[in-house]
């Protein structure tokens, strides 16, 4: 840690180090080493903290959200990475899903944008943030096609799949949209480890995520129309039901009331002594269902 406190001095050079889900103990060497505040400490270490941009002195904290859809869960992993950006020095605090390979693998491509300095580290980390959101965005927009479909499909209620992708919509909001307001302050602020050569790459990743905010309200807008076509759907099915049901019952109401007129057991009744009294009931009974049967059926009730 020391030689990395001496190479962070040197005219010309910065150190990058990387540390994931350290607790209080493991970290304090390193803030000791570079001078961190408290406070930001306390936020790196216990992490839940929303995306933001804090100045101390020459160092600035950034805070963003990772964000990674799982597909055969349905959900969206958040994770948390810290950045201390200082005039020599980075410094990365990983929470969760955050491999941050990929961008020391582009910073090492492009020599152009290590010049600029440790504030280029912190662009290449925004950056491959924002383009894991337009991929989890990718993944959800095929799910949300699927529970389209679903909701017209014969014999099919997606509603609680609709429920569960709300919910991870709102987490996926939540971590892309506030971050939003800390590019605005890298694109716009007077950071002395942020040239102003970058400003138009924060304002290219700002622009980036404005474009995935927008995916994002359109999937909750399509999500709630689905789960209220499905809720119609639903309530269509019942109503089809219940005018089987009051058909059938129809039906069954005029064998059921000549039945109980004849089965009074009066002396004197009509057709009681007639030799086709029993026939012509049962004929009355036929034709009459089957009257009732054609024009429920005419009218789409059975």
């Amino acid at each position: 840690m020391e030689r990395a406190g001496e190479a962070a001095g040197e005219d010309g050079a910065f150190v990058w180090i990387g540390v994931a889900e350290p607790d209080e103990e493991e970290f304090e060497a390193v803030a000791a080493e570079f001078g961190l505040h408290e406070l930001a400490v306390e936020d790196a270490v216990r992490a839940h903290q929303r995306p933001k941009v804090e100045e101390y002195g020459e160092t600035i904290h950034v805070v963003v959200k990772t964000a990674r859809y799982v597909d055969p869960e349905e959900v969206i992993e958040v994770g948390e990475i810290s950045v201390f950006v200082a005039p020599g020095s980075v410094i990365t605090v990983r929470h969760g899903d955050g491999d941050l390979a990929p961008v020391r693998k582009r910073l090492e491509e492009r020599p152009d944008l290590m010049e600029k300095g440790p504030g280029a580290v912190l662009y290449a980390i925004v950056d491959h943030v924002v383009d894991s959101y337009m991929e989890a965005a990718h993944g959800f927009d095929e799910d949300v096609r699927e529970v389209e479909l679903q909701v017209f499909g014969e014999g099919q209620n997606p509603t609680e799949r609709i429920y569960r992708l709300e919910r991870e919509v709102l987490e996926f909001q939540a971590a892309a949209v506030p971050l939003s307001e800390a590019l605005e302050q890298l694109c716009s602020g007077n950071f002395e480890v942020i040239p102003r050569e970058l400003h138009e790459y924060f304002r290219d990743v700002e622009d980036h995520l404005a474009r995935v905010a927008t995916r994002i309200e359109n999937f909750r807008q399509l999500l709630n129309s689905a789960l209220e076509a499905n809720l119609t759907q639903v309530s269509m099915r019942q109503n089809e039901d219940m005018r089987k049901i009051s058909a059938w019952v129809a039906i069954a109401v005029v064998p059921t009331m000549i039945a109980g007129i004849y089965g009074m057991n009066f002396r004197h009744m009509p057709e009681l002594e007639w030799t086709f009294g029993y026939p012509a009931v049962l004929t009355l009974i036929a034709a009459v269902c089957l009257f009732l049967y054609w024009r429920f059926k005419r009218a789409g009730w059975l």
